[in-house]
């Protein structure tokens, strides 16, 4: 039986590296090319080294950005280049929209975009940015066969805004293990005690400026340690410069080695999770597969990813309160619980079964 085409667009590549759409997909191509013959469209720049197949997907590069506004244009090469030779396009996120009308009336091409958690609202971009996004965001739904929400919350969203059903299929997490302390007790000398962990991009959605400052005010007896890509604009330098050299706060710029962001996962105390804006988040549903205990920002999003069983913040004042009583929080069954739910609703397996019922149901 001669399998059906399915392009994947709109991320930077496989093998991944630190991103949620590329680790979405790393983690899809473990099943999906039993079901589909796929290719993976890449940014060239990025793979010095290029594999012609990866995990059984052939890989196609592309001489563009990724990221940023170049990625309008990145998304929508990848678009014109498949739309005529694929049974299937899967586009992540919503930045090559914009060619949709275009393409749709000159391709048998089923197409389906992943939304990726209302990128518009997000404070990162200006006026017209914004604007662009909401734009995008509309054609991507009105002109795509199918569209993937990640959480209850944005499927509720393009029902009411758009009228139009969507596939919730959220993020998988069984992808990261604990990984015990002792072997990096030279390096990461934190680890032999109690500590906060965050992991994000350092962006102003995340709050992390809110949590660096929380900590400032709040000497809890044990440290606060971030890893994200501060040097990626004036936001994150200006964060570093200003909280790097407070005592109880410890910031390291992104860590690609897996046991190694594993490791400050696993053992820590709390994970502290302060996105406000995007769907079923990565570094929050792999927290919960780790069963660690969770403070989160208490926004629609991460109460749906973790079923309400998360502590909860709304403010600066409730996150210093929540610190400041941190060893009196129920962490135990908290952790059971996280971790329970993560297995049962996250795992790469189940949530690539539904990736192929999908593309099978859209014909």
């Amino acid at each position: 039986m001669i399998k059906k085409k399915l392009a994947i667009l709109g991320i930077v590549g496989v093998p991944a590296n630190y991103g949620g759409f590329e680790t979405l997909v790393d983690n899809l191509l473990d099943l999906l090319p039993k079901f589909l013959d796929v290719t993976v469209y890449c940014e060239s720049d990025a793979y010095p080294e290029k594999l012609d197949t990866y995990k059984g997907a052939n890989l196609i590069y592309v001489n563009k950005k990724a990221n940023g506004a170049q990625s309008i244009i990145y998304d929508a090469l990848c678009l014109f280049k498949s739309y005529k030779s694929h049974d299937y396009i899967l586009l992540l996120g919503v930045s090559g929209a914009i060619v949709l009308p275009f393409i749709r009336p000159f391709t048998a091409a089923k197409i389906v975009t992943h939304i990726d958690g209302l990128e518009w609202k997000r404070d990162k971009w200006g006026w017209f940015a914004k604007k662009f996004l909401k734009f995008s965001e509309r054609l991507a739904v009105t002109f795509s066969h199918g569209v993937i929400s990640d959480n209850k919350h944005i499927q509720d969203y393009v029902q009411e805004e758009y009228g139009k059903p969507s596939f919730l299929i959220a993020y998988g997490a069984n992808h990261v293990n604990f990984v015990n302390s002792e072997p990096y007790l030279k390096k990461f000398s934190f680890l032999g005690s109690p500590y906060i962990f965050t992991v994000c991009r350092i962006e102003p959605e995340n709050n992390v400026e809110m949590q660096l400052r929380a900590f400032k005010e709040c000497d809890i007896g044990m440290p606060y340690v971030v890893v994200g890509n501060w040097n990626a604009n004036e936001y994150g330098l200006k964060l570093y410069h200003d909280y790097s050299t407070v005592e109880n706060i410890i910031l390291y710029n992104p860590i690609y080695e897996t046991d190694e962001l594993n490791v400050l996962r696993s053992n820590c105390f709390f994970y502290l999770h302060g996105h406000s804006a995007g769907g079923t988040n990565p570094s929050l549903v792999e927290a919960m597969y780790l069963g660690l205990p969770v403070i989160a920002y208490g926004v629609n999003y991460n109460r749906e990813t973790t079923f309400g069983r998360a502590h909860y913040f709304a403010d600066f004042e409730e996150l210093k309160e929540l610190l400041l009583n941190i060893r009196e929080l129920d962490r135990e069954s908290m952790m059971d619980d996280l971790y329970k739910l993560a297995k049962k609703n996250y795992s790469w397996r189940a949530i690539t079964k539904k990736y192929i019922k999908m593309f099978n149901s859209i014909g």
